[in-house]
């Protein structure tokens, strides 16, 4: 048996980064976590690319614009277990709201009747928005869906525990009894 400690990564697509904030709500026992993973790529480490083979890769928010759908693919192709981290990546929660209204009034909304000065819809830096906000498992597999907004540090710590021993949670029981 490999003594290799499993490979960790945090991806954050289109949200509120509340997933991650509860991640570093898990205070010292993040200690004990890197401890047993070795952390890879976050927005909270200062990895520019995500790396070929990640044993575990937790990933917040929805899937909104064609970064985000290139991102997802890529982390999928190089993930063993894609966890879909609070309700944004499990149902595209708040991003998800603006697909009622169709992406055109969205853009107009937020690009030419919000603003006084130069107004228009962008066509470079902004990534090109999808039509519609989805939740991860619509464009790749997911192992593990973890609702919650956002989870609770405590269901996140059992989850990362469980996982980096090679188990996979009943998060329905975490979440229904505090964890």
């Amino acid at each position: 048996m490999s003594t290799a400690k499993p490979t960790l990564a945090t991806v954050w697509l289109d949200g509120c980064s509340g997933c991650h904030m509860s991640l570093l709500d898990v205070d010292e026992r993040l200690l004990d976590i890197m401890q047993r993973a070795e952390l890879v790529y976050s927005p909270l480490v200062d990895a520019k690319q995500f790396p070929e083979q990640v044993d575990i890769a937790l990933v917040e928010g929805a899937i909104a614009s064609e970064e985000d759908l290139a991102k997802i693919r890529t982390v999928r192709a190089r993930t063993r277990l894609l966890v879909a981290l609070g309700d944004c990546a499990v149902t595209a929660n708040v991003p998800g709201m603006r697909n009622s209204f169709g992406l055109d009034a969205v853009l107009a909304r937020a690009y030419n009747e919000n603003v006084t000065l130069k107004a228009q819809i962008p066509l470079e830096v902004v990534p090109k928005l999808l039509p519609q906000a989805l939740p991860v498992h619509t464009a790749v597999a997911v192992d593990l869906h973890v609702p919650g907004c956002p989870p609770s540090a405590d269901t996140i710590f059992a989850v990362l525990d469980a996982l980096i021993q090679g188990i996979m949670p009943d998060v329905g029981a975490l979440t229904r009894f505090g964890a």
